[in-house]
């Protein structure tokens, strides 16, 4: 006869039927996407980039293109309006 200090606590088979109707969908859903990143795209934006590095490297060159566009844009400065004779 086996101790209790014998038994492998691991070395248990469970039957499928005894794990059906005990899960949860999107238990844990709000945990992950608390300290994530995760962004959900549009279908019509996930047929434009269908990869994760095609995502980032969009994103990086609208970046950077956002960064130079105040470099690129001449305002023309304020004239000064002429006072008319008083």
């Amino acid at each position: 006869m086996k101790k209790a200090s014998d038994i492998d606590p691991l070395d248990r088979t469970f039957s499928l039927e005894s794990l059906k109707g005990k899960g949860e969908r999107g238990k844990y859903l709000p945990r992950i996407t608390k300290g994530s990143n995760l962004v959900r795209l549009s279908p019509e934006v996930a047929q434009l980039f269908p990869t994760e590095a095609a995502v980032n490297n969009a994103l990086l060159s609208l970046a950077e293109l956002s960064r130079k566009l105040p470099e690129l844009v001449i305002r023309p400065k304020r004239v000064p309006r002429k006072r008319a004779a008083a």
